[in-house]
């Protein structure tokens, strides 16, 4: 994942409340109705905190009838976490290992 990559993601989880609903999530699929019953702000807010969620494909949308039902993208949420782990690794892929920093 390229840095601008990464910092789009981590530019939409840095709100708290959707970095609760993907905590929310993480314990399995839900519908909007259960979200709303768990937050005390409104539909319309839900609402535009999961477009932008699905927006960039860190949940997945699919309907039921009438309801909207919400599950984690895991794959890409595991390929953000890769990121940020490499970023906190020295190890071969370190970008450090490239330069010759420090070495004044």
């Amino acid at each position: 994942m390229s840095y601008n990559e990464l910092s789009a993601m981590l530019k939409v989880l840095a709100d708290p409340s959707r970095l609760e609903i993907i905590d929310l999530l993480s314990c399995g699929e839900l519908c909007a109705c259960d979200l709303l019953e768990y937050f005390s702000f409104s539909q319309p807010t839900l609402s535009h905190h999961m477009k932008l969620l699905v927006a960039n494909d860190l949940v997945v949308r699919r309907k039921e009838g009438n309801k909207h039902m919400y599950q984690l993208n895991h794959t890409l949420l595991e390929s953000i976490n890769q990121s940020l782990n490499g970023i906190n690794a020295s190890n071969q892929r370190c970008i450090c290992k490239n330069l010759k920093l420090g070495e004044c």
